[in-house]
């Protein structure tokens, strides 16, 4: 079955027109112009800010010009994430859908339901002639992945609206009232280097096969993290084998738990089957572990050919230490909202080679005095080892209002058509609302989607009747905004 035969089609079909589109975020070009000539196709008033992001406006349908206007967001760019194995250039090629009973995926890679469902969802309002719906001023921002640039650099002049709609949330019973914000730090130390000892051989060590994920919505799920996990093989064999670090090259984006992790090292001929033996013993415990979380966890090593310097053993300590000691994970739950997660860090990216080692983390928090804590916690585990530590694309969070006129609509119309209470909570993903709140803070805002699984890795996954049940409570919100005044 093809995508563009599912229903609602007409949202379909805009999502594998856009799913056709490359848009990284940075690199979002394409998508702009897309879009850009989208609205101008419907005789829409069509602009493009300063900073790339496109608002397209329309006016109420007959019999709705009194109502309040409301602005529609999603963001134009997606995660683009592969599998080692697939064969894939996403600067060129559109995303290939896939249909596997209730639910699209993509053959190998990111999917880009995030947030691509709610950009076809406000297109298909936009392009419908018989939807109705209050006055609309569409909202799509660029760069939402990896710095929030568009919401950041967001011209607030262009809006008027009195309700803002985010279409990114990824459960479909929950009304999002509150997120993470966050703020990244990035690091870089300078090591020495040394030979490579005469009679080495050169082996390849490799972690991979973990879910990865999200990491923000997934960080409490207990999931490996191939950074840390290759530390631990390191750690362990270091103390215990004598063998030369070469190069380390773990996970891809700074907002996704690092599924892969790859470290070449030198170990002496007269060592290797020791060496072998303990890669053994660390990778039975470390599966065993997470025998129940990360199934298809693999550790495997094999002989590569190099001929890089190996990283001298005073500075292979340190970087292996170091690591050890940054955190990683939930850093405090909420005290106010039961099972969400305020505070956490991420280790997204390990490098090292060519001199250098380098490292990407990203930590969140919906409390901005937490959220100083953690970062300071990760930036002096690297200071204390002689890094140079900046951090930077520091957002707010967005904080929980729960007196909002749309929070109670939405709340009603969810008992009233689904028979059951909707879950009303704060995420720790960082959405854009609480910077666009910083620019429209008179707005009430709000944020809903459809049921989408493992965003941010290849296995990301989004379910068509859940889909189906968001369009209609999609629609339904729009006929019920109120009227001004």
């Amino acid at each position: 079955m093809s995508v563009r035969s599912l229903e609602p089609k007409e949202m379909w079909n805009h999502f594998a027109d856009l799913n056709a589109i490359p848009r990284p975020s940075k690199k979002e070009e394409r998508v702009i112009e897309f879009m850009m000539n989208f609205g101008k196709s419907l005789g829409l008033e069509t602009l493009q800010d300063d900073i790339g992001n496109v608002i397209i406006k329309k006016a109420a349908s007959k019999g709705m010009e009194n109502r309040k206007t409301v602005i529609l967001q999603s963001h134009l760019d997606m995660v683009h994430q592969k599998n080692a194995s697939t064969i894939f250039d996403f600067d060129s090629q559109g995303i290939e859908m896939i249909v596997e009973g209730d639910w699209v995926k993509a053959n190998g890679t990111t999917l880009g339901a995030d947030n691509g469902i709610g950009v076809a969802s406000i297109m298909t309002v936009l392009a419908s002639n018989t939807i109705a719906h209050p006055p609309i001023e569409a909202m799509f921002t660029i760069d939402e992945e990896t710095g929030m640039t568009g919401a950041i650099k967001l011209d607030p002049t262009n809006f008027s609206g009195e309700i803002l709609l985010n279409l990114d949330t990824e459960d479909d019973d929950e009304l999002s009232i509150g997120c993470a914000g966050g703020i990244d730090t990035n690091t870089k130390y300078a090591y020495k280097t040394e030979e490579v000892v005469a009679d080495s051989k050169i082996i390849e060590i490799t972690v991979n096969g973990l879910l990865g994920g999200h990491s923000g919505m997934d960080i409490d799920k207990g999931r490996g993290n191939a950074n840390k996990l290759m530390n631990r093989i390191l750690y362990h064999l270091i103390s215990m084998v004598d063998f030369q670090l070469i190069s380390i090259d773990g996970g891809s984006l700074r907002n996704a738990i690092p599924r892969e992790s790859v470290a070449v090292v030198a170990v002496k001929s007269s060592q290797m089957a020791l060496f072998e033996s303990e890669l053994n013993k660390v990778s039975e415990v470390l599966a065993s572990e997470y025998k129940s979380v990360e199934p298809k966890l693999n550790i495997t090593s094999a002989a590569v050919a190099c001929d890089s310097a190996a990283v001298s053993r005073e500075d292979a300590l340190k970087i292996i230490n170091t690591i050890y000691s940054v955190f990683n994970g939930v850093f405090r739950m909420s005290p106010d909202f039961e099972g969400l997660v305020e505070t956490s860090s991420s280790l997204a990216r390990v490098i090292v080679k060519d001199g250098e080692f380098i490292t990407q983390s990203l930590q969140r928090s919906s409390v901005e005095s937490t959220k100083d804590d953690v970062a300071n916690t990760i930036r002096a585990s690297f200071e204390l080892a002689g890094c140079a530590v900046v951090q930077n694309g520091d957002y707010p969070g967005w904080q929980p209002n729960t007196d909002s006129e749309i929070l109670n609509l939405m709340a009603d119309l969810y008992r009233e058509k689904f028979n059951e209470e909707p879950n009303i909570k704060a995420c720790h993903a960082g959405l854009e609302c609480g910077i666009l709140l910083k620019h429209l803070p008179k707005v009430d805002m709000i944020s809903f989607g459809p049921n989408i699984r493992a965003p941010h890795s290849p296995d990301e996954k989004v379910q068509i009747s859940s889909v189906q049940k968001f369009w209609s409570y999609y629609l339904d919100t729009l006929q019920r905004i109120p009227q001004k005044g």
